[in-house]
């Protein structure tokens, strides 16, 4: 025979209550995010000038931010950089989705990155190219810069490699002549970023 007990049946409600209310938390949450990435995207397409039309805006950043968030978990964070990749690539008549290849192997999305060699920030670009071209005071951890770097050296190797991706990467890297720089590059190109051309 079963004995009913008021506080264990109590308990039982309560635990209850709990987690519809932790769910309907995380839901909230996952709502107003939504919101807030959906009113960032308004205004920041606006000044998406690399693009042909909004709707082309649109639907890159949004696929984009997607594949990003493993990475910036933060939607806002995740738009302006896209867009920064996206207008700096377009720039040195580059594919946005292989930038984005080559950030994730050069540094993982992290802007402060530094490597043994002393290269620096998303694309992992050397300082003395600061001197080199008579700028100095650059911040190769400031988004932009480095962004305008790195999508600029790599048009370089790109254009004297007659626009050989395999070449230009592995110039891009230091290991010219080798190919597992640029196969690596590759491959999170094929199995994250890439985008039929915009």
């Amino acid at each position: 025979m079963h004995r009913f007990f008021p506080g264990l049946l109590c308990l039982h409600l309560l635990t209850a209550v709990q987690l519809c209310s932790a769910v309907s938390i995380s839901d909230a949450k996952e709502e107003t995010e939504q919101v807030e990435l959906r009113d960032f995207l308004k205004t920041t397409i606006k000044i998406a000038d690399s693009f042909n039309d909004r709707f082309d805006a649109e639907v890159w950043l949004v696929d984009m931010s997607g594949r990003l968030k493993p990475f910036i978990k933060n939607p806002k964070e995740r738009l302006e950089l896209l867009r920064a990749v996206h207008r700096e690539a377009k720039l040195s008549k580059l594919k946005p989705d292989l930038v984005l290849a080559l950030i994730e192997i050069e540094s993982r999305f992290d802007n402060f990155a530094i490597s043994r060699a002393g290269a620096q920030g998303l694309m992992q670009v050397m300082p003395f190219w600061k001197k080199e071209i008579g700028r100095p005071n650059d911040n190769l951890t400031n988004i932009a810069t480095n962004l305008s770097y790195g999508c600029r050296i790599l048009q370089f190797y790109l254009k004297k490699e007659n626009g050989n991706w395999m070449n230009a990467l592995a110039r891009y890297n230091g290991s010219y002549g080798q190919y597992w720089y640029p196969e690596r590059v590759m491959n999170a190109w094929r199995k994250r970023w890439f985008v039929n051309e915009l």
